[in-house]
């Protein structure tokens, strides 16, 4: 409806600006979330809530880099607030529907989303974990027991 101009049955002329990237439909809604989230992540502070959840990250990745089994993916020195493992004998997608009957929230990242990533790193999924600001202490050793709970399931 903003994009093209419908000039017969069967044409339409496209318009010139950017206008032809619009939808007719608009989500106000997203727009007013997208907003409040922006007023609430300032009223927190961004650079702190940032270094909170790098804290808890590199608490999990500490927290995981020992276990038998277990490989963080991350690299780097400065790392995100996102930590990237694989279980030895595990299907990610597995681990992360499991871990999500425990009400604990985490994704999977397969090899055909990361190709060179992910070969280079010997890796054919991964679970991403990725705390944020207001989680615990106690949440991330909840997730580290629950992941090795499930790496010991049939041992």
């Amino acid at each position: 409806m903003r994009g093209a101009d419908w000039t017969s049955a069967n044409q339409f002329s496209i318009v010139a600006d950017a206008r032809r990237f619009e939808n007719w439909e608009f989500a106000f809604a997203l727009v007013l979330g997208l907003g409040e989230a922006a007023r609430y992540a300032i009223g927190v502070g961004i650079d702190s809530s940032g270094k909170r959840a790098r804290a808890l990250a590199a608490r999990i990745r500490s927290r995981l880099a020992d276990l038998p089994g277990f490989q963080v993916l991350d690299k780097g020195t400065d790392l995100a607030a996102l930590v990237t493992v694989t279980i030895s004998g595990w299907d990610s997608l597995q681990v992360v529907n499991m871990l999500r009957e425990r009400k604990i929230n985490t994704t999977a990242t397969l090899r055909e989303y990361a190709v060179i990533d992910m070969d280079h790193k010997h890796a054919k999924s991964a679970v991403r974990i990725s705390p944020h600001y207001y989680n615990t202490e106690e949440e991330t050793e909840s997730v580290v027991e629950a992941l090795k709970e499930i790496a010991c399931i049939g041992c």
